[in-house]
Protein backbone atom coordinates (compact mmCIF):
# COMPACT_ATOMS: atom_id res chain seq x y z
CA UNK A 1 0.00 0.00 0.00
CA UNK A 2 1.30 3.48 -0.79
CA UNK A 3 1.19 6.50 1.48
CA UNK A 4 -1.23 8.03 -1.02
CA UNK A 5 -3.58 5.09 -0.42
CA UNK A 6 -3.21 5.51 3.35
CA UNK A 7 -4.09 9.20 2.94
CA UNK A 8 -7.19 8.32 0.91
CA UNK A 9 -8.40 5.51 3.19
CA UNK A 10 -8.02 7.63 6.32
CA UNK A 11 -9.28 10.84 4.69
CA UNK A 12 -6.06 12.31 6.01
CA UNK A 13 -4.47 15.67 5.48
CA UNK A 14 -0.79 15.76 4.52
CA UNK A 15 1.01 18.14 6.87
CA UNK A 16 4.44 18.03 5.22
CA UNK A 17 5.41 19.31 1.77
CA UNK A 18 7.09 16.46 -0.11
CA UNK A 19 4.36 15.04 -2.32
CA UNK A 20 6.85 12.59 -3.88
CA UNK A 21 6.81 10.67 -0.59
CA UNK A 22 3.16 9.71 -1.22
CA UNK A 23 4.36 7.06 -3.68
CA UNK A 24 6.35 5.25 -0.95
CA UNK A 25 5.27 1.69 -0.24
CA UNK A 26 4.13 0.87 3.29
CA UNK A 27 4.16 -2.82 4.29
CA UNK A 28 3.36 -2.67 8.00
CA UNK A 29 2.10 -0.32 10.68
CA UNK A 30 2.62 0.22 14.39
CA UNK A 31 -0.01 2.03 16.47
CA UNK A 32 0.81 3.38 19.90
CA UNK A 33 0.92 6.51 22.00
CA UNK A 34 3.87 5.01 23.86
CA UNK A 35 7.01 5.73 21.89
CA UNK A 36 8.89 3.09 23.90
CA UNK A 37 6.56 0.49 22.32
CA UNK A 38 7.24 1.92 18.87
CA UNK A 39 10.97 1.54 19.49
CA UNK A 40 10.59 -1.97 20.91
CA UNK A 41 8.13 -3.49 18.47
CA UNK A 42 8.05 -1.69 15.15
CA UNK A 43 9.86 -2.67 11.98
CA UNK A 44 11.97 -0.43 9.75
CA UNK A 45 9.99 1.48 7.12
CA UNK A 46 6.69 1.00 8.99
CA UNK A 47 3.91 3.52 9.30
CA UNK A 48 3.50 4.90 12.83
CA UNK A 49 -0.06 5.68 13.91
CA UNK A 50 -0.29 7.76 17.08
CA UNK A 51 -2.09 10.48 18.96
CA UNK A 52 1.15 11.80 20.42
CA UNK A 53 1.84 14.95 18.40
CA UNK A 54 5.16 15.87 19.95
CA UNK A 55 8.84 16.20 19.12
CA UNK A 56 9.35 12.84 20.85
CA UNK A 57 7.30 11.15 18.12
CA UNK A 58 9.46 12.62 15.39
CA UNK A 59 12.66 11.53 17.16
CA UNK A 60 11.27 8.04 17.73
CA UNK A 61 10.28 7.67 14.09
CA UNK A 62 13.76 8.69 13.05
CA UNK A 63 15.47 6.26 15.46
CA UNK A 64 13.11 3.41 14.53
CA UNK A 65 13.65 4.08 10.82
CA UNK A 66 9.90 4.32 10.32
CA UNK A 67 8.52 5.63 7.04
CA UNK A 68 5.82 8.11 8.06
CA UNK A 69 3.42 9.19 10.80
CA UNK A 70 -0.35 9.47 10.93
CA UNK A 71 -1.70 11.45 13.86
CA UNK A 72 -5.17 10.31 14.91
CA UNK A 73 -8.11 12.11 16.53
CA UNK A 74 -7.31 15.25 14.52
CA UNK A 75 -4.06 15.83 16.40
CA UNK A 76 -1.60 18.23 14.80
CA UNK A 77 1.99 18.80 15.84
CA UNK A 78 3.29 22.33 16.33
CA UNK A 79 4.60 24.20 13.30
CA UNK A 80 8.23 23.77 14.36
CA UNK A 81 7.78 19.98 14.43
CA UNK A 82 6.29 20.03 10.93
CA UNK A 83 9.24 22.16 9.78
CA UNK A 84 11.66 19.65 11.30
CA UNK A 85 9.80 16.76 9.63
CA UNK A 86 10.10 18.55 6.30
CA UNK A 87 13.86 18.91 6.79
CA UNK A 88 14.16 15.22 7.69
CA UNK A 89 11.79 14.23 4.85
CA UNK A 90 9.44 12.39 7.21
CA UNK A 91 5.84 12.57 5.94
CA UNK A 92 3.26 13.58 8.53
CA UNK A 93 -0.50 13.25 8.15
CA UNK A 94 -3.49 13.82 10.39
CA UNK A 95 -6.86 12.07 10.37
CA UNK A 96 -10.04 12.60 12.35
CA UNK A 97 -10.40 8.84 12.92
CA UNK A 98 -9.56 7.44 16.34
CA UNK A 99 -6.62 5.03 16.50
CA UNK A 100 -8.81 1.91 16.64
CA UNK A 101 -10.79 2.87 13.55
CA UNK A 102 -7.72 4.04 11.61
CA UNK A 103 -5.99 0.72 12.26
CA UNK A 104 -9.10 -1.24 11.36
CA UNK A 105 -9.57 0.62 8.08
CA UNK A 106 -5.95 0.07 7.05
CA UNK A 107 -5.97 -3.58 8.15
CA UNK A 108 -9.19 -4.15 6.20
CA UNK A 109 -7.46 -2.82 3.08
CA UNK A 110 -4.52 -5.20 3.56
CA UNK A 111 -1.94 -3.30 5.60
CA UNK A 112 -0.20 -5.68 7.98
CA UNK A 113 0.27 -4.75 11.60
CA UNK A 114 2.74 -7.51 12.40
CA UNK A 115 5.45 -6.58 14.88
CA UNK A 116 8.60 -8.40 15.85
CA UNK A 117 6.99 -9.69 19.03
CA UNK A 118 3.85 -10.95 17.26
CA UNK A 119 5.96 -12.76 14.67
CA UNK A 120 8.03 -14.31 17.42
CA UNK A 121 5.03 -15.47 19.45
CA UNK A 122 2.66 -16.58 16.70
CA UNK A 123 4.80 -17.47 13.74
CA UNK A 124 4.33 -15.89 10.33
CA UNK A 125 1.69 -18.37 9.13
CA UNK A 126 -0.52 -17.87 12.20
CA UNK A 127 -1.10 -14.17 11.75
Amino acid sequence: MTLAEVKLILKAELLTRDLNKLSLQIYSACASDMMSDVLAFTEPEALVITGLASRQTLRTVEIADAMAVVFVRGKRPAADIITEANKKKIPLMTTEFCMYDACGLLFNKGLCGVTKQVKKNLGKDDY
